[in-house]
């Protein structure tokens, strides 16, 4: 998972990105209000931490990579306990052409199904399924990819304002709210091409949530899974695979800033 810088330029007046002599990246968006969203990446163009300054109001940290609990420790994958869902199945994955507005809604916004005694990186989030198995997800079947295409249909966009205004109005209610935007595919092809295309198809959803529906695109995280979770259990082509899911990630993320405050010769000194 990779900034993707063309949705980082919204509204952007600059768009600058510093390199450091250990490899990493800081990138820099200023925005008309003055508003500063800063994103530090490592070597490999991994997102490690990212913060949003506002003039009078200060720094909201989206997600750190780097907290301070994690010490020596830096195993992605991590041991959590599979899920116990004791929700009905159709609030805990929400299809939005056979639900309500408001179970969209309430599942785009969701808190947890279950409690967990810590918090993780994005990194952790991202690598761990059990781990995201704890929020609930809305697999966005309003939207019909081709095959091998990431192209959101323009009569198909209209279909995601109900998840834009929730998440507009979550982001508007807390400003330190994440999302993933998960991207699939069906098993045909390979599994890297298939892994680059599922990536593709999130970005494209993010995309139009910040373009149509006014959504910061530091607040949502897209993410490529390619074929590794099929809904439908099938080797063939199928549609119902070729498909998009949102969930909301904050109660997972931690944000404890170990390495705010420090200047730009700190950074290019952390191994």
């Amino acid at each position: 998972m990779n900034a993707h810088p063309n949705r980082f330029r919204w509204r952007a007046d600059r768009y600058d990105v510093y390199g450091f002599n250990n490899g990493w990246t800081e990138t820099v968006v200023v925005r008309p209000n003055g508003v500063r969203v800063v994103t530090i990446s490592d070597s490999y163009g991994l997102p490690i931490r990212r913060y949003r300054e506002t003039p009078g109001v200060g720094i909201v940290t989206l997600f750190n990579n780097m907290p301070q609990w994690w010490g020596g420790n830096q195993d992605v994958i991590v041991d959590v306990r599979p899920v116990t869902v004791n929700i009905p199945r159709n609030e805990y994955i929400v299809e939005p052409s056979r639900a309500p507005v408001e179970q969209v809604y309430q599942a785009v916004t969701a808190e947890p199904v279950a409690q967990l005694d810590r918090s993780y990186t994005l990194n952790q989030v991202l690598f761990n399924e059990n781990l995201r198995d704890y929020m609930p997800r809305v697999d966005i079947d309003t939207i019909t990819f081709a095959m091998d295409s990431a192209e959101v249909p323009y009569e198909q966009i209209d279909t995601l304002e109900v998840i834009g205004a929730a998440i507009e109005e979550a982001v508007a209610d807390n400003p330190q709210e994440v999302f993933l935007i998960e991207g699939h595919t069906d098993a045909v092809g390979a599994d890297l091409y298939n892994l680059e295309l599922s990536d593709r198809r999130a970005e494209s959803v993010a995309t139009i949530l910040t373009e149509y529906f006014e959504i910061p695109p530091e607040n949502l995280v897209s993410q490529g899974f390619g074929e590794q979770y099929l809904k439908e259990q099938t080797d063939g082509p199928s549609q119902v695979n070729r498909r998009v899911a949102i969930r909301r990630i904050t109660p997972l993320l931690s944000t404890d800033d170990e390495i705010a405050g420090l200047d730009q010769d700190d950074l290019a000194n952390i191994e």
